[in-house]
């Protein structure tokens, strides 16, 4: 028995763009200006980028014929001796308007106090010689945003090595690394030996860096805990409790700052920070680093009692989690959302060394997106 099918419809030309048949069986428009810079010659397959300037297009792009073809839509251009083949899938991509699916896009998983028996953890040498061990590395940052490293080679090679596996290392005003000892005349108070509040590193840069690492080299004093706590967990608890508050702190920006004799660094930053979803995507908060908030007092009569709200939730046991870093040990955590500190400790009854330094979260999104696909323009 023959089975029927029914013909392809021609595309029907329209004055700015033309409408087409897709899989779903529905029309769908696309203007001629998109499907002229978006043709598939338009992009080098050495370089991946786009190779065509439509710049130097004389006339709006205009089509003398178009017709599907196989599984292809075929355009011969008026004016300019080009005929594009588009495939069809990759216009049912774009049928709907909407930024492309992102593999890197991850839904967060919030954790409390009691995780550090489940806190993820990878072995650095795995890592360096494994991709896919460092794939699952990064997907447990961008799911739970903290990680322990664990058989790290004591030298400051074994830092730089390992960062470079999701991104450059970048600097900030205090330099490429830094080294979390007790100073005698110390210009932060992490190189002292009292409680470090929890907080989240470098707020008074416009843009602080997203990923830390923080490398024990050797902890043998008495005290100093590390405190860490996950700021998307308090802060989505905290939309509930206090939704007035929520929206205080994430849409309101107040002054941070960090001076000393010759730095004078400043910034706004809101406490909540969102993502483009609307969800909790982070924190930026730190209690050393605020600066006099500048709003305007009235306000100040919602925004201070919500700030302190907020702030003693933070410290609440159902989301601190506590434990004694071991030299040897590699924190690595989303510096937009992972607030950390210690307990004080006494500097004189033993060793502590801690050296640091950070990535960018979108380097980190960038490597992840290339170890789990290939990407569009590859030959």
């Amino acid at each position: 028995m023959n089975v029927m099918t029914n013909p392809i419809s021609a595309p029907v030309l329209k004055e700015r763009g033309l409408d087409v048949v897709l899989a779903d069986g529905q029309s769908h428009y696309f203007n001629y200006y998109w499907l002229r810079d978006n043709c598939p010659s338009s992009f080098s397959s050495t370089t991946r980028e786009r190779s065509f300037d439509i710049f130097h297009l004389e006339d709006a792009p205009t089509p003398i014929t178009a017709e599907v073809t196989g599984d292809a839509l075929e355009i011969v251009w008026s004016g300019e001796d080009h005929v594009t083949q588009f495939p069809l899938s990759l216009l049912e991509t774009y049928a709907t308007a909407g930024p492309r699916q992102d593999p890197a896009d991850l839904p967060r998983e919030a954790w409390f106090g009691d995780h550090f028996p489940n806190v993820p953890r990878f072995s650095q040498p795995e890592l360096v010689a494994d991709p896919q061990v460092r794939r699952k590395w990064i997907e447990a940052m961008l799911v739970e945003g903290f990680a322990i490293l664990t058989d790290m080679p004591d030298s400051d090679a074994a830092l730089t090595e390992t960062a470079k596996l999701i991104g450059e290392v970048r600097p900030t005003f205090f330099g490429d690394y830094f080294d979390v000892k007790t100073y005698i005349n110390p210009t932060n108070t992490a190189y002292t030996s009292a409680a470090l509040e929890l907080h989240t590193d470098t707020p008074a840069e416009e843009h602080a860096p997203g990923i830390q690492f923080l490398h024990c080299r050797a902890n043998s004093v008495q005290g100093g805990e590390s405190l860490y706590a996950d700021g998307v967990a308090v802060a989505n608890d905290f939309r509930q409790r206090d939704p007035e508050g929520f929206k205080l702190l994430s849409e309101v920006s107040v002054p941070f700052y960090c001076e000393h004799d010759d730095y004078d660094m400043r910034s706004r930053q809101t406490v909540i920070e969102l993502d483009q979803h609307g969800a909790v995507s982070g924190l930026t908060i730190s209690q050393h680093m605020l600066d006099i908030i500048d709003l305007d007092q009235e306000l100040l009569d919602r925004y201070y009692p919500a700030f302190c709200r907020f702030g003693r939730m933070l410290q609440e046991d159902k989301y601190m989690m506590h434990f004694l870093m071991q030299a040897g040990e590699c924190m690595v955590f989303d510096n937009h959302r992972i607030v950390h500190g210690r307990a004080a400790y006494s500097a004189t009854s033993g060793d502590r060394y801690l050296r640091g330094c950070y990535t960018d979260r979108a380097e980190m999104r960038s490597v992840y997106r290339a170890l789990v696909s290939e990407g569009r323009f590859k030959a």
